[in-house]
């Protein structure tokens, strides 16, 4: 039984991450390299303002927006499941090796597989989808022991050994690749939006839909897997089952989110953790807000980056900036 003050806390909290969310969107709408003043704003949404106010606006701004909103909900929810079946606070799907794996089926089509332009930027998603399951399916393979079944600390070595290995094989792949072409992973691999088209939309909103309640209704035997192996078998859980099918969903919720944004990383450990730290460990009361924090992390991030200097700065570095020192000071914490 949860708390009626813990309800309550959650619940403000929420509210402050939408108004968090919704102040970031109408500031990202209303700022950019194209003048679209705040003033105009409202009646552009209303379809009341000129061609170029609403092409800037639903063409170009709005997209970017919602697909860098949902890649961060879907990064955090990710890193949040992957904490809870590893019973590692630092686990993020960047540093298992996820987004690795993605880079490296992404750089390997886009290198050796000559693709029509129309084509290509439905084809880079699929591939990275493909290569991020590649890799969580060898990474559980190889975590997997015949005795003793998937142990959450052999994961997470696992993952990031996995992840150092792929890095250096992408090095090499692209070192002696074309300059355009070393150019367009290298900005995938320091997470650059370019997925920001409606398609692309539709191609993060099912995953959310579909996975937000399947892993909310998973919240209670997400609990139980961060307790011992043997309290989880003395409740009657089947912790294999569990742990497999809460991975399938990770890798699922993180490659979708990184082939249409890039290599991001520390979203998933960042958020999980603000939550935990505002209302607890328990998972029905801290995913909901770590959800919400990951996408308004992302979207915050992308649109300073956006904004800050003339240049556009990938939204992975300016998430890299806050992460990396927010990671150092855990490793030392723990």
């Amino acid at each position: 039984m949860i708390h009626s003050t813990l309800i309550r806390k959650q619940r403000i909290i929420l509210l402050i991450s939408l108004l968090l969310i919704m102040a970031t969107v109408i500031i990202g709408m209303g700022i950019g390299s194209a003048s679209l003043s705040f003033d105009r704003l409202i009646h552009t949404i209303l379809g009341q303002g000129s061609f170029k106010e609403e092409f800037i606006l639903y063409s170009i701004r709005l997209p970017r927006i919602l697909i860098t909103l949902l890649a961060g909900m879907a990064l955090a929810l990710s890193g949040s499941i992957l904490q809870g079946i590893t019973r590692n606070d630092l686990a993020d799907p960047g540093i298992i090796g996820i987004n690795s794996g993605a880079g490296v089926a992404i750089a390997v089509f886009f290198l050796f597989f000559p693709t029509e332009a129309g084509s290509f930027v439905y084809m880079i998603p699929v591939v990275g989808f493909i290569g991020a399951i590649i890799t969580g399916f060898l990474i559980y393979l190889f975590a997997y022991g015949k005795n003793n079944g998937l142990q959450p600390v052999n994961l997470v070595l696992i993952g990031v050994g996995f992840s150092t290995a792929l890095s250096g094989a992408l090095i090499v792949i692209i070192s002696s690749a074309e300059r355009n072409k070393v150019d367009f992973i290298a900005k995938w691999l320091a997470g650059n939006i370019w997925g920001t088209d409606w398609p692309f939309v539709l191609a993060l909103l099912p995953w959310l839909v579909i996975l937000i309640p399947f892993t909310l209704y998973k919240a209670n035997r997400l609990n139980i897997l961060e307790l011992s192996d043997p309290v989880a078998i003395g409740v009657g859980l089947s912790i294999e089952k569990e742990r497999i099918v809460l991975l399938l969903t990770a890798i699922a919720l993180a490659a979708t989110a990184v082939s249409v944004t890039g290599g991001i990383s520390f979203i998933g450990l960042m958020a999980p953790h603000i939550a935990k730290s505002l209302v607890g460990p328990r998972n029905q009361l801290f995913i909901p807000i770590a959800i919400l924090l990951g996408g308004w992390l992302l979207l915050f991030a992308d649109t300073v980056g956006r904004n800050i200097i003339d240049t556009t700065i990938p939204a992975g570095i300016m998430v890299s900036l806050i992460g990396a020192p927010y990671f150092v000071y855990l490793l030392l914490r723990r």
